[in-house]
């Protein structure tokens, strides 16, 4: 485990997992401070879920520290970024500090060897996926889902299942590849039951 100082940015039903990509728009004055400073240093911003609706809001626990990949410096000062997942962390403190966004004292989780998927599993997570998408009418190519490796298939539906901020969170924080996946067929299959009513929520 490494500790670090993160500059933090909140934002709600947005995972990223590491050597997964993000793509953000960011206007908010204060994030384009934010992200102005990442390129000045190491490129660097942990993506974190807020607990609440409040102002400033409540952070969970656990976010993703990801590298600024791809940038574009629009005209008026807002910024198209590709964040490039780097390792999951933890937060152990909140800094006080005079810079409009926020920053963090974080544990960085040392990225693990690859994962792969039993037969079976890969097999439910597909056969689940298929379901599910069909059901939200989405429009899926298939035979390009197969050819992911397991990591990418797992932590890429993560990061896009429409559901609501705390099933993302139990996602992120899932330990191994194996279990994740479990989870997602189990919200998958929650969300095709109960929908809106049962408490996953389209973000």
């Amino acid at each position: 485990m490494t500790v670090t100082r993160l500059s933090v940015f909140p934002l709600a039903g947005a995972l990223l997992f590491p050597r997964m990509h993000l793509p953000l728009h960011i206007f908010e004055p204060r994030y384009r401070a934010m992200i102005s400073d990442a390129l000045a240093r190491d490129r660097r911003i942990g993506m974190i879920q807020p607990r609440d609706a409040n102002e400033p809001p409540a952070l969970f626990d656990m976010g993703c520290v990801g590298r600024i990949a791809e940038v574009e410096a629009l005209p008026d000062g807002r910024y198209d970024i590709v964040l490039e997942g780097l390792a999951r962390f933890t937060v152990l403190r909140e800094l006080d500090v005079t810079t409009p966004f926020r920053q963090v004292e974080a544990e960085l989780e040392l990225s693990g060897e690859e994962e792969v998927l039993a037969i079976a599993e890969r097999a439910s997570l597909e056969i689940e996926s298929r379901r599910f998408a069909d059901g939200l009418g989405y429009a899926v190519d298939w035979e390009a889902v197969t050819r992911l490796d397991d990591e990418s298939l797992v932590n890429g539906i993560a990061q896009i299942a429409p559901f609501d901020v705390a099933s993302k969170q139990a996602l992120l924080e899932a330990d191994g590849l194996s279990n994740r996946a479990e989870l997602i067929v189990q919200l998958m299959q929650f969300f095709g039951r109960h929908g809106e009513e049962g408490g996953v929520t389209l973000q």
